[in-house]
């Protein structure tokens, strides 16, 4: 009824293709998300979309609730004829809407026939194959937020149907960098609790902001 053109058709439209096509949980969607949502539809930027993750990370709940966020943002800069406001909260609740309808769908269909699907030996190597595929989709998403993060600007390349961000050396963050070594020694080495480490990061991050080592 909007328009193919309206901010709110283009969320509902794709957290709905979104949830649909996309397996194996949060960290395999949210690399397909964040691209999409900041390259495609330049709904936000890629620092943006780095702190949605973080309060997603930091705040009770799934990490796919960084969706709202993402919906929220969308609306929010393209709110039509509506306040601004009302347009991102109706952008956050469509986006989860559109996100989670289909799980639950997914899960009253199929749920009958999950102790049958078991015994199907030609589908349960197509799901070992997407499982396989879905850690490459992680890794993915690994490296995007890494490159994010670690530096403050990238340039875009693409040609013969690849396509990757280049960072531009010159804009690296050493205080990212040393936070991100600092949290993979003290999970892999001194095996710290996520939310310990965390924490940990968030309060360093904080102080380096107030002494003026980090830009905001």
């Amino acid at each position: 009824m909007l328009g193919v053109d309206n901010t709110f058709a283009a969320i509902g439209g794709f957290f709905s293709k979104m949830a649909v096509v996309t397996f194996g949980g949060a960290y395999a969607v949210l690399a397909y998300m964040a691209q999409q949502a900041v390259e495609t539809y330049g709904w936000l930027r890629p620092g943006e979309m780095l702190d949605g993750l973080g309060m997603a990370e930091t705040t009770p709940g799934p990490l796919i609730m960084v969706v709202q966020f993402v919906g929220f943002l969308a609306a929010y800069r393209h709110p039509g004829m509506l306040p601004p406001m009302l347009a991102g909260t109706l952008g956050g609740l469509l986006a989860t809407w559109c996100t989670f309808v289909p799980c639950f769908l997914w899960i009253g269909l199929g749920a009958p026939f999950i102790e049958r699907l078991r015994d199907n030996k030609a589908l349960t190597g197509a799901l070992a194959g997407i499982t396989a595929a879905v850690v490459g989709v992680i890794l993915n998403l690994a490296i995007w937020f890494a490159l994010h993060t670690w530096f403050r600007d990238t340039v875009p390349l693409r040609g013969y149907g690849v396509g990757f961000d280049m960072p531009v050396l010159t804009s690296l963050s050493p205080w990212a960098l040393a936070l991100s070594v600092a949290a993979l020694v003290a999970i892999l080495r001194f095996k710290a609790g996520t939310m310990q480490t965390l924490a940990a990061c968030s309060a360093a991050g904080i102080v380096l902001y107030l002494a003026g080592f980090v830009a905001p």
